[in-house]
């Protein structure tokens, strides 16, 4: 086996484990992965992109099985749903006091942690190759692209021509976005 493919092969190992060794970590505080994954994904979602058709993109399954999902952190007082107030036929997503302070106990921190006592030399470089792997998996299966502002061909950076200095905006719906929100994964995300 060449050097390469030696590399490749063991990359592909220590993925697989990962994903393994994480999943495990998340069966704590009465919740499943699916659900952190559920309210990690509402945390840190848009206001484009907290409702349950988004999260069943995002998760890759179905509407249903994101249905249960809801329902099971909503009976455990999570999250809460509520129509959106400028199209009432979509259902807006949102974590309760609860659930945002369950999120600073989320067993996925101690990866972060790990990450981060590599240290900026390994974890750079880290996050380049698997965000570079994630694209990769995600056009090979056609699975949505999901991302934040900065890197999106959709985001119009401050003073961009057309809009108002002092402000950025979402190029697809012409709305004001807080600096607060382009640090929010997008499902209108659209690689540049």
């Amino acid at each position: 086996m060449s050097a390469e493919a030696d590399i490749a092969h063991r990359v592909a190992e220590l993925v697989d484990r990962l994903c393994r060794l994480t999943r495990e970590l998340q069966y704590v505080h009465g919740l499943n992965p699916a659900q952190w994954e559920a309210l990690r994904f509402i945390g840190r979602a848009n206001r484009y992109s907290r409702n349950p058709s988004a999260l069943s993109e995002f998760l890759g399954t179905t509407k249903g099985t994101v249905s249960q999902t809801l329902i099971a952190l909503e009976s455990k007082g999570y999250i809460r749903r509520a129509r959106s107030k400028s199209d009432r036929r979509v259902i807006e997503l949102e974590l309760t006091d609860a659930g945002s302070g369950l999120l600073q106990t989320d067993p996925v921190l101690k990866i972060e942690r790990m990450v981060d006592d590599m240290g900026a030399e390994l974890g750079a470089p880290l996050v380049r190759g698997l965000s570079l792997l994630l694209h990769d998996m995600q056009v090979e299966v056609g699975a949505r692209e999901f991302g934040v502002c900065e890197p999106c061909a959709q985001f119009r950076r401050d003073g961009a021509q057309g809009f108002q200095p002092g402000t950025h905006h979402c190029g697809l719906t012409g709305e004001v976005l807080s600096d607060n929100e382009t640090s929010l994964i997008c499902v209108n995300f659209a690689s540049r």
